[in-house]
């Protein structure tokens, strides 16, 4: 029987590549001249510091457009709360990976709406999708794909005839 998984991943390597591309970008740019301004990138998390909360603000669009040059979708981006004292201000971005309980069962109900002919089983952080024909596992991802409900990027692994 045909199947596949369904799993929201970013590549860990190439948003590193992203964050320091954002690093040099700031390094660049004229409105960034003598701040102390950087990203880092630890534990799926990026930290933006800079002197000023308006900087801080500046600085999402510099990587989330690095973060779209590395094929990597901005929706997985989750911008959290400003933090600062003193000197620096902080946001912790994180980067959302795994398709979590909620969302699961949303896209598993859309199936079922549309009345296909497949079976899916919630696995963890992934989606195991089986049916009797490959088409109807192609009309799942078309319609995972199109749909503007499921804000994180999916990838379709594991595709077995």
């Amino acid at each position: 029987m045909p199947s596949f998984d369904v799993v929201s991943e970013v590549d860990n390597h190439e948003a590193q590549n992203a964050v320091d591309q954002s690093n040099r970008e700031l390094e660049r740019r004229f409105d960034f001249k003598g701040v102390n301004a950087s990203f880092e990138l630890k534990d799926g998390a990026v930290t933006l510091t800079a002197n000023e909360e308006f900087q801080v603000e500046q600085m999402k669009p510099i990587l989330e457009g690095c973060f779209i040059k590395r094929n990597i979708k901005v929706s997985c981006l989750e911008y959290g709360d400003l933090k600062g004292a003193g000197k620096q201000v902080k946001m912790i971005c994180t980067i959302r990976q795994g398709i979590d309980a909620d969302l699961g069962r949303k896209m598993v109900k859309m199936i079922k709406e549309n009345k296909m002919k497949v079976q899916a089983a919630i696995q963890g952080e992934s989606i195991r999708v089986t049916g009797k024909k490959r088409d109807d596992l192609q009309e799942v991802m078309a319609l995972w794909k199109g749909s503007e409900d499921i804000a994180l990027p999916l990838q379709f692994k594991n595709f077995k005839d």
